[in-house]
């Protein structure tokens, strides 16, 4: 499932880092050849610090996109054997929508949206941090 995963989320993911890397101007790449940075130091010195923000953008966006994932997971193992496989958006679902208990299910939901505004606010300050800096 976790192969499975990736494989959705490459095309998404690699969209957002082209655009990123599209926007880091080709002068400070010709600045750092005349200085002599080339191959890895430019990588290290320019392309990385500026693609640090999207690439922070598209682990928080992953880390969300895979709490909330249920289609990959009732498609391939409908929570799996022995529940191997079972995350608590599948949880959520089968509370809700199959033992009709509802109330369990929307508390489930709720967890979810806890630990995904954990994630969003850890993103928000270390994002902060580096502004700040």
């Amino acid at each position: 499932m976790i192969l499975v995963n990736i494989w959705i989320g490459i095309p998404f993911n690699t969209t957002i880092l082209y655009g990123g890397l599209q926007d880091i101007p080709e002068e400070l790449y010709e600045a750092a050849a005349l200085d002599g940075a080339t191959g890895w130091k430019a990588f290290r010195y320019i392309t990385w610090p500026l693609l640090r923000p999207v690439v922070n953008v598209v682990l928080v966006l992953g880390v969300v996109y895979t709490l909330k994932v249920i289609d990959i997971i009732l498609g391939l193992t409908q929570g799996g054997p022995a529940n191997a496989t079972q995350t608590i958006a599948t949880q959520s679902y089968q509370r809700s929508f199959v033992e009709f208990k509802f109330g369990q299910g929307a508390a489930l939901s709720n967890i979810l949206i806890l630990i995904s505004l954990v994630f969003a606010i850890v993103y928000l300050r270390a994002t902060r941090r580096q502004v700040d800096e």
